[in-house]
């Protein structure tokens, strides 16, 4: 039976933990519980115990550390731009509290890194990528000098290895540049090993606490950032030891199965989350849903989208879900449907997301061929040999448009590649690539870094080389920023 985190005694954890450093930073029984609550997204709770410690030690600095993560993860939770704008003013007044304080503390500086850290994180969310910069910065310096001050406080490593991934594998673009004029570089595979590290040895210290905080960014930085093949396995390895109770462990390990191809268990994971009016409200969670029974071509996943508008204060994801039950009506075939919820696409939500952008730019594509519209999703799901069923029903013939043409060779590559068919894959991305690289779609550039990684893995790295620059060479197309940096990311693993 896993060992189950946030369950020790808090008499225990006060005996243990370090964090008493000083009065002024007093992670006592009260502020241990306030945080346990607050990982486990139920935010009204944390609050009660975080208003209870102002009235009872008002000069405790811990407690604007709190009060901050609260308003983050209330922020993630909502995805509300308006909210955000609201409650970003509170952040100079809590970094002020905090600056007053006992410098002597590992708190002290770690506190106003934590602070800078997750502003800069919600901040980009919504584009305000030279303020974040910025932040990311302050942060950076603020967790260096910390470092030199208490090598041994671990929790340095956190913060630090999230900037080197996060700030290694950002594309070229302005934020980039505005973090290379500060001063800031990243290195990927250096914040990898510090998290990992981290995730390893925090369970047999007396941070234990910290724990699920840690697993939170670094199953981010596995799944969005450094896109891992060990994603999977690691972050379903670390969270099993979290508290079933957590409704972030079920974000986190439904978000990775989705993302990894293992729907039946983001399936089962998301219908059995634990709920009830103690959690904060997230409806995110039934946006994941949705998408999740989609991709077993099951329609009843409108039911769960309808419900993620319903309960949705945000204008991220919208796009993206509308354009879900445009599919949904597609499958059945309502064309009337499918042309109103396209509408809906491009009048309501917002571009911030991936995925709303790329919602918009479905939307105002051609309708896709039914065909490669199921593979697509099964693919997604993970749902592989469905998923080439549908494909080799097909003959290439069958396809009349460039796009389509394009795409079905794109599908039968993934597919095979992910069977382990290695040379049928090769073949149907060279066709891919071929048909595809004076088009506005992204399938010849990504099948350029996939051909990229399968030479690479067979050792011939002159040709894997020489992919991953055909990559970086396609300009002007879907997806430029994030292909073009995962083919940079190739070149460098290979010395290219």
């Amino acid at each position: 039976m896993p060992l189950k985190i946030l369950r020790l005694p808090l008499l225990l954890l006060i005996l243990l933990l370090p964090f008493g450093a000083s009065a002024n930073f007093d992670f006592n029984a009260n502020c241990v519980k306030a945080y346990q609550n607050i990982f486990e997204l139920k935010l009204n709770t944390a609050k009660v115990l975080i208003a209870a410690e102002k009235k009872a030690r008002p000069q405790n600095s811990i407690i604007h550390l709190l009060e901050n993560y609260v308003d983050y993860f209330y922020l993630l939770t909502v995805e509300s731009k308006t909210e955000f704008e609201k409650l970003e003013a509170k952040k100079s007044a809590r970094l002020d509290q905090i600056s007053k304080d006992d410098k002597n503390s590992p708190y002290y500086l770690y506190a106003q890194a934590e602070i800078n850290l997750q502003w800069a994180l919600i901040r980009g969310r919504y584009g305000a990528y030279f303020a974040a910069s910025r932040e990311i910065n302050k942060a950076n310096g603020l967790l260096k000098d910390n470092q030199k001050k208490f090598p041994n406080f671990p929790l340095n490593t956190k913060g630090l290895g999230l900037i080197n991934v996060v700030i290694g594998s950002l594309p070229d673009g302005f934020m980039k540049s505005a973090l290379s004029t500060f001063g800031v570089k990243g290195d990927v595979q250096l914040g990898l090993n510090q998290l990992d590290q981290l995730a390893e040895s925090l369970p047999k210290s007396t941070y234990e606490p910290f724990y699920e905080e840690v697993i939170f960014y670094y199953a981010y930085i596995l799944s969005d950032v450094a896109k891992s093949k060990q994603a999977y396995p690691k972050i379903m390895k670390y969270t099993a030891r979290i508290s079933d109770s957590s409704l972030l462990k079920t974000y986190m390990q439904a978000y990775t199965c989705a993302r990894n191809g293992k729907n039946e268990q983001a399936i089962e994971i998301l219908e059995n989350r634990p709920k009830g009016n103690a959690y904060q409200s997230f409806a995110y969670l039934d946006y994941l849903l949705g998408v999740v029974r989609l991709n077993k071509l099951d329609l009843r996943a409108a039911v769960n989208f309808d419900q993620f508008l319903q309960l949705n204060r945000g204008v991220n994801y919208v796009k993206d879900t509308y354009l879900h039950l445009a599919w949904i009506s597609l499958l059945k075939e309502d064309t009337a449907n499918y042309t109103a919820y396209l509408n809906k696409v491009r009048n309501s939500g917002a571009s911030y997301a991936e995925k709303d952008k790329q919602a918009l730019n479905e939307a105002n594509a051609p309708m896709p061929h039914l065909v490669l519209l199921k593979a697509r999703l099964l693919y997604d799901g993970g749902y592989l040999t469905r998923a080439l069923e549908a494909l080799t029903d097909s003959k290439a013939e069958d396809f009349k448009t460039v796009k389509d043409k394009i795409e079905y060779a794109y599908r039968l590559a993934r597919v095979n590649d992910d069977l382990g068919k290695e040379d049928a894959a090769l073949t149907h991305y060279l066709m891919a690539f071929n048909i595809g690289k004076t088009q506005k779609y992204y399938y010849a550039a990504k099948s350029a870094v996939l051909m990229g990684n399968i030479y690479e893995k067979k050792r011939n790295l002159a040709k894997a080389k020489a992919y991953f620059n055909y990559a970086i060479s396609l300009k002007d197309h879907e997806y430029e920023n994030s292909i073009e940096n995962e083919a940079k990311q190739g070149l460098k693993r290979i010395g290219g």
